[in-house]
Parts: structure tokens; sequence; C-alpha cells
């Protein structure tokens, strides 16, 4: 086996076993907590730029299947866990994972101490790193330089978000569905109650978006900073109080963004399919499936027509939102899962029930 090495920009360096790609990546450091669903992590696109570490001991053994993809190319950087399966056993199983990330060009590394690494992203916040050969030719302190120097990519939305609109045709309710990175996990569950979807790019006018006579709207998940994404925060803000919206994680705070609220960034972010949300509204706590770096503040709301209708019980940050006058609500976590839990599927629910009441109530205002 080749040795790889995992350098921080801190000067930390984990030396460990490669698989999957042969080549150097650079990318910021996360860790997940999920004890399953490592195919559907790797193929979400709201970990664009990032080399994601599984707090799970050992990874990889039901192999890759056909069936549980949520975007056809993945985007992470590189991947990193303390034991890699070499022999999946699954009966769906139709490959090793260390062969498809062979397949993505994507490297990883096993045989290093994840928990060290985890408590390291803990304490300092995510962090820089670099996967490289374990070789004489690599200068641990060039990399730590190069890496210090180098500052974090902007333009994540811009790279996973498609190129133009297409559809996924229904006979239902007719949403648009703004992809800001989307798991197709989210088209799924629209699909499923016989919506008709038309995807449209992150960049997509608030005039267009309507010409399509939608009855609902859509804001998907996505990776980076919610602020750089000034196209789509100029799209909602013109939407709010024309038609239905029901944003999840980046989708949440962009609408946040739009209505005048802030946002920042989490020290080490909520990534994992075991996190506890209590809904206000209700009292219930229901487990979530998260995947986010950034949250919206609190303290911003103040002055907006928002209202905080979700909270995490981990850290007590903003989960959920609702307008106040106009009919949009949000959440911060996922509620179609894949992976993690369905408790929260029934959003889907209430999206479909928004958009029929608006419906009737506008055919009562005629």
């Amino acid at each position: 086996m080749k040795k790889r090495l995992l350098i921080l920009e801190d000067g930390t360096v984990f030396n460990g076993y490669a698989f999957g790609s042969e080549r150097a990546s650079q990318g910021e450091v996360v860790f997940t907590t999920g004890m399953t669903g490592y195919q559907e992590t790797l193929s979400d696109p709201s970990f664009y730029g990032q080399i994601v570490t599984f707090t799970y001991p050992l990874i990889g053994n039901y192999g890759i299947n056909r069936d549980d993809f949520e975007s056809i190319t993945p985007a992470i950087r590189g991947m990193v866990c303390r034991e890699l399966a070499k022999e999946p056993s699954n009966f769906r199983s139709d490959l090793s994972l260390n062969d498809y990330l062979v397949s993505q060009d994507i490297p990883g590394i096993e045989g290093i101490d994840t928990r060290k690494l985890t408590r390291i992203i803990r304490s300092k916040g995510a962090v820089k790193a670099m996967l490289t050969a374990a070789d004489e030719d690599v200068n641990v302190e060039e990399v730590v330089a190069k890496l210090q120097a180098t500052p974090l990519i902007t333009n994540h939305v811009k790279e996973v978000s498609p190129k133009a609109a297409y559809p996924s045709p229904g006979r239902g309710k007719r949403v648009v569905l703004m992809d800001f990175g989307m798991k197709h996990g989210i088209l799924r569950e629209l699909n499923k109650r016989d919506c008709d979807v038309l995807v449209v790019p992150y960049n997509t006018s608030a005039q267009q978006i309507l010409a399509w006579h939608p009855d609902g709207i859509m804001l998907s998940n996505g990776p980076g900073d919610p602020a750089d994404v000034t196209e789509g925060i100029e799209t909602i803000r013109n939407l709010i109080g024309k038609v239905p919206i029901f944003g999840i994680c980046l989708g949440h705070q962009l609408f946040a963004l739009a209505s005048g609220a802030k946002s920042f960034k989490l020290p080490f972010g909520h990534r994992g399919g075991n996190h506890p949300v209590k809904d206000l509204r209700t009292g219930r706590t229901e487990l979530t499936s998260q995947n986010h770096g950034y949250a919206v503040d609190e303290s911003s709301l103040e002055g907006t027509d928002l209202e905080v209708t979700h909270i995490a019980l981990n850290d007590g940050t903003v989960e959920g939102l609702r307008h106040k006058k106009h009919p949009v609500f949000t959440v911060q976590y996922h509620p179609e899962a894949s992976p993690g839990p369905e408790d929260s599927n029934h959003l889907f629910d209430e999206f479909i029930e928004l958009m029929e009441s608006h419906v009737k109530e506008g055919k009562q205002h005629a």
C-alpha cells in the first residue's frame, strides 16, 4: 500500500495509506458523523471543495450501488477514514468504494487517527489541508505556507448549479426548483407528490421564474457561504410575496439574507444524520440529517418579518424560519434525508398544502 500524507494548515501532519486517485488535492477539511450513508455523502454537492472526514471507523463495507447517488458527479476534493473496507458485502453493491473513487479521480487516505483530526477541527474550526504522496519531494513547510496563503474558494454554487433549466414533468403542482447544488432527494420527494418540476440555475431571474407561472418555488441546498450567492439573494428578494416558497439548507440561508438578516460561519459545522431539532410550534423534537457550515444569525432577525420556527438542541442555532406576512417557510436541515432519518419528511406535504391553500385564496380574491 502506498503511503499518503494529510497536511493541515496549522502544520499538523497525518501519515496514512492512499486509496482512490493518485493525485494530490487541496481543500477545506470537515467531518461528518454518519454511521452509514457514505455514498450519499460523497455525492452531495454541498461538499464541493471539501475533504470529508468520516468519524465512523469503518467505511465502504457495503460498496457503491446504482441507487444511492445524490448527484451524478461528486464534488468532494478528498476523503479521510480510519479504515477502508476492501471487499464490500451487499447484494446491491456494484463496485468497491476504492474503485469508485479511482473512476472519479478523488484521492483518499486511511489509517490515520480520525478522532485526533476531528478534535482539531472542533477546537480550531474547519481547516485547509492537502492530500499528497508521502515521498522525499514533499516539503511540509512549503505545503503549510501555501495552504496559509491560499484563500478559500468562493465560487461553490456556480460550479455545482446546472448551466440550463430542465424539466421533471408531473401532473400536480408546478414547482420551480432553484438549484444551488441540489441533492436529488429533494427532486425525488417532489416527484413522489406528482409535482411538475422545472429545475433552474442559481442565477435565474425572478422575472424568468414567474413567467413559468409556478404554484410554488423550492430553494435547494448547496455549498459555501450564502453571502457569495448575490444573484440568488436578489432573485429570492423579488419572489417573496409572489408565490409560496420552501427553502432547504442553503436555500434557508439565502431566504434569510434576502429578508434582511445575516449569516455567520459555524466553527465546525453540522454534518451527520443524528442532529436533534425542536419545532417551536409543536414542541416536537425530530432527528435530522444536516450538512452545512453556515447558520442564520438570530440577533439579525430583529426588525425583519421573519420568525424562528425551529432550533438546534445541540447549540441553539436557528434551524427554521417563517415569514410573518407571506407564504414562505424554510429549514436549515434536510427533510429529504438521504442519508439519515425521515422524521421531517412531512414538510414536503406542508409545502403542497401551502400551495393548495394559496391557490384557493387566490380564487377567492378573484
